[in-house]
């Protein structure tokens, strides 16, 4: 015996001392990023993006969140990322195997310590090149298999996950599987209600799977309320699997994993309660090489979905090639969506341009993008108007109600200037319209919510953005490189949300600005920027429209379209801030109830100060 073995009864446990490696690869005809022996690291957080309002955030242990939205639309508990890394085995997939060899049954729990203990494994993970997908995969060299599954997105089925098991043998091998995802969450629960109330809503939970049928229903027997009135849960989370034969059973819950492990027989499950919801699907099989199966889940769905999803099911005999193929439409339209900001490259370096194309995916994220070139259309600029200003919208529904259908940002900017109406023309440059845009929140800043809306209720796009000051001005200086005829646009909106004194608003939004109100609760909770801090941005995109327009950057100077914004922040006097220089701000809270008034009735002009001779901005 080595010095360094270690025992467990009578095994002794496997150690993979390989190092740890990456490198570009195809897999299944798609470019990934591959790390080999990634459980040898530390484990790490990812997102996973869609060109559409998933989102998912997961682990390199393979605990994850995802949902649509918000925090508050998710199909697994959206927890901080210490506590997504903590659930692994708790939440997300979860895989286990009975294989028949040498007159023996072994059990393999892939993903799993006691999958590295006792067999001499390999893991590799592969993250897409584009962003949207991620695969993790275990090689058991002692059994010669491999197990691999992966994460992407469908706009139209929900979130996809696709599972391989392969033998890498000679010989036909005998499996009994079950393989599926736990800790469901129903609709109708909030990110609050979960975190603080996790137990009381299991015991509102209701499991069931529709008969002759793979379709899983997630929901509530009600919603949960300390009220005497009706809360009915109408919607459900919904989970189906397709692939390994119509003799599969399923469960929808973890109560019979221990009798499989014990190697007793699964009965499939129709109605489970008061239990955390999951979904497997169990099958045995004789493979010959590889057996390929998907398992796709999606959230708020009411009972005409579920009929229609239902009857999709039962009349579609290419529903997996159809699924895989609206994956395939998502990663078309993200990459689109990234090339409208220049983020498609092709060099010698493969990892510049990868990266390259990361970083533009990321920040058009965070700060949108034009997905119409400089094309406005008329409904949305009249929408636009009317939210910033009701009464001038009002008083130029003439000029607006005679714009054509569709037309230029420029000439749209040169029709405002003939108006001469400075505050019509501060709000035509201010207009951007901006998609994909959302805050910068993930589970490592809980703090900062996010809010993916990417298109309207007709399906069409939603023209939106918001964020963080910072966060919106510094993507917006790569942007304007792309489109140079917005920047101007840009620098409005920078100049007009900037206050008289220096000190700035928190957020910057399509509907205005915002500022945060102290909470002593909150340590979070804290008002906003010395305008030092933010002054670069300002001056990075005064250099973009520069090296545009070297000839019109003094034609901005002489523009009286520009305006302070009127946020409740108060520097103390003089004797205040010299008795505490650490303490020089102050908020107006009879001012904050006064502004939010005002705009209910005036739109976000009411935000910004305005002229004492004729109260104009």
């Amino acid at each position: 015996m080595k010095n360094n073995d270690i025992y467990i009864g009578n095994n002794i446990i496997h150690r993979n001392e390989s190092n740890v490696e990456g490198q570009f690869v195809d897999l299944n005809g798609k470019r990934y990023y591959k790390i080999s022996n990634y459980d040898r690291m530390q484990d790490f957080f990812m997102s996973i993006v869609s060109d559409t309002n998933l989102w998912m955030f997961i682990s390199s242990n393979g605990s994850l969140t995802a949902g649509r939205v918000d925090r508050n639309n998710c199909l697994f508990p959206y927890y901080t990322v210490d506590k997504i890394h903590d659930y692994k085995g708790i939440t997300g997939s979860r895989s286990y195997f009975i294989i028949n060899q040498k007159q023996k049954s072994y059990l393999w729990e892939p993903f799993t310590q006691d999958s590295l203990r006792y067999y001499d494994i390999s893991r590799n993970i592969y993250k897409s090149v584009f962003s949207n997908s991620i695969v993790f995969e275990e090689i058991n060299n002692d059994l010669e298999m491999t197990f691999r599954y992966s994460w992407s997105n469908s706009d139209k089925y929900g979130f996809v996950k696709e599972s391989t098991l392969l033998n890498n043998s000679n010989s036909t091998i005998s499996v009994r599987i079950l393989d599926g995802i736990k800790n469901i969450l129903p609709p109708g629960n909030s990110y609050g209600f979960q975190n603080e109330y996790s137990n009381l809503l299991d015991a509102y939970k209701k499991n069931e799977l529709i008969k002759d049928s793979s379709l899983g229903l997630f929901s509530l027997s009600s919603i949960p309320v300390d009220k005497a009135e009706p809360s009915e849960a109408l919607k459900s989370s919904t989970v189906w699997s397709d692939g390994i034969s119509p003799k599969s059973k399923f469960l929808v819950s973890d109560l019979q994993v221990k009798d499989f492990i014990a190697g007793c027989d699964i009965k499939t499950e129709y109605d489970v309660r008061a239990q955390r919801g999951a979904y497997y699907i169990y099958d045995e099989v004789e493979l010959k090489d590889q057996l390929n199966w998907i398992t796709v889940a999606d959230i708020n769905k009411s009972s005409t979905d579920v009929r229609n999803l239902l009857h999709t099911l039962n009349n579609s005999s290419g529903l997996v090639s159809e699924v895989q193929a609206n994956v395939s439409l998502g990663t078309k339209k993200l990459k689109k969506l990234v090339s409208y900001s220049d983020g498609l490259q092709l060099t010698g370096s493969e990892i510049s341009y990868n990266r390259h194309y990361t970083n533009v995916l990321y920040n058009i994220m965070r700060g949108g993008v034009f997905i119409n070139n400089y094309n406005v259309e008329k409904r949305d600029f009249i929408k636009y108007v009317n939210t910033v200003s009701p009464q001038l919208a009002l008083v130029n529904s003439i000029w607006l109600n005679q714009l054509p259908e569709e037309f230029s940002y420029n000439s749209l900017c040169n029709e405002a200037i003939n108006t001469n109406d400075n505050n019509l023309i501060r709000i035509t440059y201010e207009y951007l319209p901006l998609t994909f845009s959302r805050r910068h929140g993930d589970p490592s800043r809980p703090w900062n919510l996010f809010s993916i809306q990417t298109r309207e209720k007709d399906g069409s796009p939603k023209l939106n953005y918001e964020g963080n000051w910072r966060d919106i001005f510094q993507n917006w200086e790569a942007l304007g490189h792309s489109f140079p005829d917005f920047v101007v646009g840009m620098i409005s909106r920078f100049v007009n949300a900037t206050t008289i004194d220096g000190y700035n608003p928190y957020r910057i939004t399509r509907d205005g600005l915002d500022w945060e109100v102290p909470d002593p609760e909150d340590p979070w909770a804290y008002i906003g920027y010395w305008g030092d801090h933010q002054i670069i941005y300002l001056q990075k995109l005064l250099e973009v429209f520069d090296s545009h327009y070297p000839n019109r950057f003094n034609q901005l100077l002489l523009n009286e379209i520009y305006v302070y914004a009127n946020v409740p922040y108060r520097i103390k006097d003089y004797d205040e801030i010299k008795a505490n220089p650490s303490d020089t701000i102050m908020f107006d809270y009879d001012l904050d109830k006064q502004i939010t008034k005002n705009a209910e009735s005036e739109g976000a002009d009411a935000k910004l100060l305005k002229r004492i001779d004729n109260g104009q901005n």
